[in-house]
């Protein structure tokens, strides 16, 4: 495995020896040499290093682009600190380059069952996250809605020029939008902007209170079911609603579960329609039956549910195909809103510092997923999403630097999230992310 890592790579000219370099945009996965010079990258080709420059053995270590996340909660008001136990846009942004991400998408609606409110339907709003951001790590989704008044449109146009990435229903609860009239008329407006529409497929009135998806799984664990129609039937009608306008913005479907919802999607990309979609990174790991296995952990209890092993297959498939990118939705939640019976705890868990290391080690070193198609979900997909330039690892790029061999425990103290809200709390992983380095002046 590769040498220590100097404490602060910023201060250092050094050659990585022997890294392995992943790079989707540009198709490679080679082991190669590539120079760092004070942080920032020079070159990636041994012939572009100076013979003068110290090396560093590397080997075994992962050199790739900045990893972006779709979306992500904070627990943190625009200008408010709160608890010292609730997520800030500073532990969120810690963890954030703990687990390799340069750039996060910031939702809007507050963590289901909180009063923690980032509302963003003001172009104010979205103006202070950026200016808080530094290094503007943030992009900010914009409410779509006003606050309280999900009928009255939010200002669109004025959101979009004070820096927002995009748009996403913005309900108490981080409900699904509800308005398919007030849909239609962004996929309209917004054609002009490019600014993806960031919609969750999901009837409430079909799932009900359930917390696991109907069948064999939900019976044998007594949790009351939710048929798999409230997601699809939801997002049927969701595309026949892309579909009847002509030219519609771009439209991101997020928290994809099922093989059937995988399906609606791929057919209506080969369509022409400009839809992309993207699943959770537990959804990727786990299938219902790790509720029973976890004793009920209430860290599984997730919206959408667990999926059943056949569509999390389906799910890796569409990673595989490329027509699925993977998202956090981090959700930090305290110890006292979280711990409670599975069926009545507010649904999500936290997700910056653990995806890589499990997504790799349980899908990348299981043969499930290629090196470059797992990273490319990661960062490459949610770009093109996003409207950003695609990430890549020439002189001048964001990079992570990952070590798929490095064994850490779950804990606080290893933790930069203030939320312990995981059921790998207490656990040792393999696969640790050594350093990120975020360009400045690199980010939208």
């Amino acid at each position: 495995m590769g040498s220590t890592l100097p404490a602060d790579l910023s201060l250092l000219n050094l050659c990585l020896r022997g890294v392995r370099l992943l790079d989707p945009w540009q198709q490679r996965d080679e082991v190669t040499d590539v120079w760092l010079q004070q942080g920032r990258l020079r070159a990636t080709e041994p012939a572009g290093i100076p013979a003068d420059i110290p090396r560093l053995e590397a080997a075994g270590w992962v050199l790739g682009p900045g990893l972006i996340d779709l979306y992500a909660h904070s627990g943190e008001i625009a200008d408010q600190e709160l608890s010292p136990c609730r997520e800030t846009l500073a532990s969120l942004g810690a963890a954030a380059l703990a687990g390799g991400f340069t750039q996060v998408g910031l939702l809007p609606a507050p963590l289901p069952g909180t009063a923690t409110f980032p509302v963003l339907d003001e172009p104010e709003q979205v103006g202070r996250y950026r200016r808080r951001a530094g290094d503007s790590r943030w992009l900010p989704w914009a409410a779509l809605s006003l606050r309280d008044r999900e009928e009255a449109p939010s200002l669109w146009g004025e959101l979009a020029r004070a820096g927002a990435i995009g748009f996403v229903a913005r309900t108490e609860g981080s409900e699904p939008l509800r308005s398919l009239a007030l849909l239609r008329r962004a996929l309209e407006y917004l054609r002009p902007w490019n600014k993806p529409l960031l919609v969750w497929a999901w009837d409430p009135s079909l799932a009900g209170s359930g917390s696991l998806y109907e069948g064999v799984w939900a019976l044998r664990l007594g949790l009351k079911g939710i048929p798999t129609s409230a997601e699809t039937a939801a997002l049927a009608r969701l595309l026949e609603v892309v579909r009847s306008v002509p030219s519609p913005a771009p439209v991101h479907v997020m928290r994809l579960s099922q093989a059937r919802s995988l399906e609606l999607v791929q057919q209506a990309q080969a369509e022409g329609l400009p839809v992309s979609a993207s699943t959770t990174w537990m959804h990727l790991l786990l299938a219902e039956e790790a509720v029973l296995e976890h004793g009920y952990d209430p860290h599984l209890r997730l919206l959408p549910p667990l999926p059943r092993s056949s569509d999390r297959e389906a799910l890796i498939a569409g990673i595989r195909s490329g027509s699925l990118g993977i998202a956090t939705d981090h959700a930090p939640y305290t110890y006292e809103e979280k711990t409670l019976p599975f069926a009545e705890a507010p649904p999500g868990a936290i997700g910056l510092e653990l995806a890589l290391p499990l997504l790799w080690q349980n899908l990348v070193e299981t043969g499930s997923l290629t090196a470059l198609q797992l990273w490319s979900a990661l960062s490459l997909y949610p770009a093109r999403c996003l409207g950003l330039e695609p990430p890549s690892l020439a002189p001048g790029s964001d990079w992570v630097l990952f070590d798929p061999g490095h064994t850490w425990t779950v804990s606080a103290a290893t933790l930069c999230s203030r939320s312990l809200a995981t059921p790998w709390l207490g656990r040792t992983l393999r696969g640790k992310v050594l350093h990120t380095h975020v360009e400045e002046g690199s980010q939208p």
